[in-house]
């Protein structure tokens, strides 16, 4: 055998020694990767050997790159039907995704029709109507500006009155809803008058003893000597209609701030403000880890102030933008409320145990028996008790509360407002009153 011949030998058997490695990895690859695969050899072809061809710009027909491939694909038909059924998978999954969608965005649909019935006109013009331009109002100049931190001036002024001024705004209201304890007895009253229950979760009168929470001792017992209250925001970002983009006056933290100093100067607490940022990530807002990054700083905040007995996160809800959750509060246009309270258990499977919480029945005393002042001397302010499966960092003190302040709909002005009830029924739980 000559050596030419000899060669030839040689390369063919490496040639299809080569073609069978290619297809046992081709036969192991899926077909999405396949597909891709062969999408991305006919371009690369296309640039290497047709290089004008890819240079093409601004022609609304088919490309001869787009030419090419279809005759590509005449050739090989399996990669339509490929390409087709994963066209019908993903209209699938975005269908699933609008249904889940829908199913939550109708949840709280008739409650919060119902909050803006109750609350009735407040104020004039735009602020009493429920469906606010928000294009027009995101268009106001810095005038409006100045105008809201003219507000928050004079709320300040109040607050400055020190103990004069817990005593004035203790004489400026009074029970007007008085609600008899007995009434706890009946669970079924409670569960309709206090609490909405997300889908995802239930609890039973075994798990929410209303005569127990409603009577459990909560009052403060560290001096003010000592750090007492810690507030912050997991979502810092969240701003509102007519908030200064970048103006964190104006945003959910301006109104923890507002809450700090009335709970400091009017009621005498000492009083530790959060400021950090927990839902921006590389620059963008990301909220997918916010509580996760709020509990590693808080944990530590909370270590180095065991002294700390309240923890309050504070956030604004998101709602329809014809929704507009305001009430009158002493003649005042004021956000509506809702209290937040995760059970660490979901019906499909039961105890989170990944997500313990030693707390569950306290929180639920806290948000129970403010939930009981608010509705006692400021009837239509609370919107409900939110109870959800999940967690939501409640488990670092046996008094920490997520409060949902208002919604993206309503103004500065009127969350601002809002802090000055929840102050007073946070000073009434935490005095025993």
């Amino acid at each position: 055998m000559d050596d030419g011949k000899l060669l030839r030998i040689v390369l063919w058997l490496l040639l299809c020694a080569v073609g069978a490695y290619i297809l046992i990895k081709g036969m192991s690859l899926d077909k999405k990767t396949l597909v891709n695969m062969c999408r991305d050899a006919q371009e690369k072809a296309i640039e290497a050997y047709l290089p004008g061809i890819l240079e093409t710009e601004g022609v609304k027909t088919q490309t001869p790159v787009e030419w090419l491939c279809s005759k590509v694909e005449e050739q090989l038909p399996f990669l339509g039907t490929i390409q087709a059924k994963e066209m019908e998978e993903t209209e699938k999954d975005r269908e699933t995704d609008k249904k889940i969608m829908e199913e939550n965005s109708d949840f709280l649909e008739a409650k919060l029709l119902e909050e803006n019935q109750e609350a009735g006109p407040v104020g004039s013009g735009e602020e009493n109507t429920g469906g606010v331009d928000a294009q027009s109002e995101n268009q106001q100049s810095a005038e409006n500006t100045e105008a809201l931190q003219d507000a928050a001036k004079e709320n300040a002024q109040t607050a400055d009155a020190g103990d004069g001024g817990q005593a004035e705004a203790s004489a400026a209201n009074a029970i007007v809803n008085p609600i008899s304890l007995d009434m706890f007895q009946d669970f079924d009253y409670v569960i309709s008058n206090f609490y909405t229950i997300d889908k995802t979760t239930s609890i039973n009168s075994d798990q929410l003893n209303a005569p127990a929470l409603v009577s459990e001792d909560l009052k403060m017992t560290t001096g003010n000597d000592q750090p007492q209250i810690l507030v912050y925001h997991s979502h810092s970002q969240e701003e509102f209609i007519d908030s200064n983009p970048g103006d964190p006056s104006t945003s959910i933290v301006g109104v923890g701030e507002y809450l700090v100093r009335l709970l400091r100067d009017t009621y005498g607490y000492n009083v530790l403000h959060v400021t950090d940022t927990f839902d921006i990530v590389d620059g963008k807002l990301d909220r997918n880890k916010a509580y996760n990054y709020a509990q590693d700083k808080i944990s530590q905040v909370l270590e180095e102030n065991p002294s700390v007995e309240v923890v309050i996160d504070l956030h604004r809800d998101g709602v329809p933008d014809d929704k507009h959750l305001v009430t009158d509060v002493n003649g005042k246009p004021t956000a509506k409320i809702m209290f937040f309270n995760g059970l660490s258990r979901t019906n499909q499977n039961g105890d989170i145990e990944y997500l313990p919480n030693p707390y569950i029945q306290d929180n639920l005393a806290f948000s129970l028996q403010l939930a009981l002042q608010a509705k006692q001397y400021y009837p239509d302010w609370l919107r409900t008790i939110y109870l959800r499966g999940y967690r939501y960092n409640l488990h670092l003190r046996p008094k920490a509360l997520l409060v949902e302040c208002g919604a993206q709909t309503n103004t500065v002005e009127e969350e601002m407002n809002a802090m000055e009830p929840l102050a007073d029924v946070l000073n009434k739980v935490l005095k025993g009153e």
